[in-house]
């Protein structure tokens, strides 16, 4: 019984976070329409901060779940890249964007700390990706998949967890059109950019 109720505490909690953002919402806020007090809460989490750190791995490993779904799309490794890239920030962008303001800018090691084990998990499959490419004539063969990778991230961070674009207005997949792809675009062969095309449609889609 005690592990359904922390299970329903997180699951709910995720949700109020995702919905009102991080900073404004107390305990009480959060497990209000679960009907149980805050001493409950204090059973299983000593503060806000280790109850957020429960719903953060959720949360991450919600995503990488889903971006699983979309691995073994039958897609040659440029096309898939690029498609990692966008089917990755539709999930993304799919939560209030309040939750990641808040997120960086008052938890930012705890985010750090819960991405970082979850990249490590999908940062190997990425790798294999760059280096199967590259050897089938798709990517530049002397390209290095750790560098590759590390620029993509950047790249990808810059559009999710950052203001810098901010005053362009633009949407986030105008943003990846701009930066991430253009990136993948400058590490393929003729053969590279030729699959992009043909996939183009089910690759933004």
């Amino acid at each position: 019984m005690s592990d359904s109720i922390k299970k329903q505490i997180v699951e709910l909690s995720l949700k109020q976070f995702e919905k009102h953002g991080i900073r404004k919402m107390t305990v009480r806020n959060l497990v209000e329409p679960l009907g149980i007090s805050t001493k409950t809460v204090y059973k299983y989490f000593p503060d806000k901060e280790s109850l957020l750190k429960e719903c953060l791995r959720l949360h991450y490993s919600k995503l990488a779940t889903d971006a699983q779904g979309f691995e073994n799309e039958n897609l040659h490794p440029p096309s898939m890249l690029l498609r990692t890239g966008y089917k990755t920030i539709q999930l993304d962008f799919g939560t209030n964007h309040l939750f990641y303001h808040d997120l960086n800018y008052y938890y930012p090691e705890l985010q750090d700390a819960t991405l970082g084990k979850q990249y490590k998990a999908f940062a190997g499959s990425l790798l294999k990706l760059l280096a199967d490419g590259a050897s089938d004539g798709y990517f530049k063969k002397d390209l290095n998949p750790e560098v590759v990778l590390i620029s993509f991230r950047i790249l990808y961070t810059s559009i999710t967890r950052t203001d810098q674009f901010k005053k362009l207005k633009l949407t986030p997949k105008e943003l990846l059109k701009n930066t991430v792809e253009t990136y993948v675009r400058g590490l393929c062969t003729e053969k590279g950019l030729n699959d992009i095309e043909k996939n183009y449609s089910r690759i933004i889609q």
